[in-house]
Order: structure tokens, then C-alpha cells, then sequence
């Protein structure tokens, strides 16, 4: 076999993986999408079992973002990807991982849905979570596209807008910080929706983070700017760990 052969036997090997490695990650995404909506929704209705179901489908998140990160290394080990080819690969793997947290924090939001569902609701607030929650689904829906696209207008417009769920989660934080003051038997359920409002604000976090990379894969740059944020809350409390 020729250089030459060799050359395009390498070419086509590389797509083929590439292919398989998009399409795990689109398979990924939708899962990732439904678990954001059930996860939501679970709350909201108080369905314990939509939201076991919830907590079950993150294993088969947690299982693809290990088959995708298996073949990626695979690939850069046999075929040597330089050039656009490794920013690809390297850009696949930071989406890969985003999307993997985003499903941990889908599969928070379940956890919570049986301790609340013994407690007294908070007028609106269930609603206002799955909003947001809404939100940032249709982010990561729009993300993903720009990534299949290798379209980094798109992506920087979704980008743009994780400003909107911050001013969501901030005014959440509001309604609980007004809801405890008025009766203190709310703190414990408020404290519990605050916590999951703040894993949605991160979801979003990280759907800003696959824009990044895809602006990266078209242009093989990061963005310079600093992300628009506009958390105003006097505390951040840190996303459950899994």
C-alpha cells in the first residue's frame, strides 16, 4: 500500500469513528433533554416514580459519556488526528462532559422530588422551576444544533442567553427569601427548591460552556469575551456531587 493509500485509508478509518463518536452525542443530548423536562416536571407533579425513572436514565447518560470517551481515545491513539481533525476530537470530549454534569443535575432535580413531596408547596415556585428548567432544555437543544451545524452564530446566542436563566433563578430567589420571612415552616422546602433552582442556573452554565466549544471547533478560538452573568444572589450553594 502506498503513502497515499495509507493517507486516505487513515482519512476514512477517522471519519468513520468520528461519525459513531457524533452520533453517541447527539443520542446523549436527547437524553440529556428528557431527563432536564422529566426531572422538571416530577417536581412540579410530585411523581415519584417519573422521577425514579429520572435517577434510573442517568446511568445510561453516565454509560455513553464513558463509550464516547473510550472511542475518542482510541481514536487519537490509532489514527493520530492533527490539525482540525484533534480539535474536533478535543471539542467532543469537553461536550461530552458537559452534558454528563448537566444529566447529574437533571437527576438532583428528581432526587428532591420525594423530600418535597411530604412538605407544603410554595405557591408557583414548582412552576417556576420548570421554566427555567424549559430554558435551558431549549439551550441545549439550540447548542447542539450549532454543533451539528458548526454554527458558532447560533452558538453565541445561546450563549447570550444564559443571562435569562440567571434573572430566573434570581427572581426565584427572591420569591423563597419572601416565602421563608413570611412563615418559618417554609425554610426547609424553600432551602430544598433554592438548591435545585441553583442546579438549573448551572445546567445552564454548562450549555454555555458546548457553545464555547463549538465557536472553538469553527473558529479555533475560544470566545474572548466574558460570558454574561447576572447572579445577583448574596450566596452560591454548590451543586450536589453525585
Amino acid at each position: 500500500m502506498s503513502n497515499s493509500d495509507t493517507g486516505q485509508h487513515i482519512a476514512s478509518a477517522f471519519d468513520r469513528d468520528l461519525e459513531q463518536i457524533l452520533a453517541l452525542i447527539m443520542k446523549m443530548g436527547g437524553l440529556v433533554e428528557v431527563a432536564i423536562l422529566d426531572g422538571a416536571r416530577s417536581l412540579e407533579t410530585r411523581d415519584v416514580e417519573l422521577a425514579e425513572e429520572v435517577r434510573k436514565n442517568d446511568k445510561r447518560i453516565d454509560a455513553l459519556e464513558e463509550q464516547i470517551n473510550e472511542i475518542a481515545a482510541t481514536t487519537i491513539a490509532k489514527r493520530a488526528p492533527v490539525a482540525t481533525d484533534l480539535r474536533m476530537i478535543l471539542s467532543v470530549l469537553k461536550i461530552n462532559g458537559n452534558l454528563e454534569r448537566v444529566g447529574d443535575y437533571a437527576k438532583n432535580m428528581a432526587k428532591r422530588t420525594s423530600v418535597l413531596a411530604e412538605m407544603p408547596r410554595m405557591d408557583g415556585s414548582e412552576a417556576g422551576l420548570r421554566r427555567m428548567a424549559k430554558e435551558v432544555q431549549g439551550m441545549l437543544k439550540d447548542a447542539l444544533d450549532a454543533f451539528v451545524r458548526r454554527d458558532a452564530s447560533l452558538a453565541e446566542d445561546v450563549r447570550a442567553r444564559d443571562l435569562d436563566v440567571d434573572q430566573m433563578y434570581n427572581a426565584l430567589f427572591r420569591e423563597f427569601l419572601t416565602f421563608m420571612m413570611e412563615d418559618p415552616r417554609n425554610i426547609t422546602p424553600c432551602m430544598h427548591l433554592h438548591f435545585i433552582a441553583k442546579n438549573v442556573e448551572r445546567m445552564g452554565d454548562h450549555v454555555t460552556n458546548i457553545c464555547e466549544q463549538v465557536i472553538y471547533l469553527v473558529t479555533g478560538e475560544l470566545p474572548e469575551d466574558a460570558r454574561p452573568k447576572d447572579d445577583q444572589t448574596p450566596f452560591a450553594t454548590e451543586a450536589e456531587v453525585p
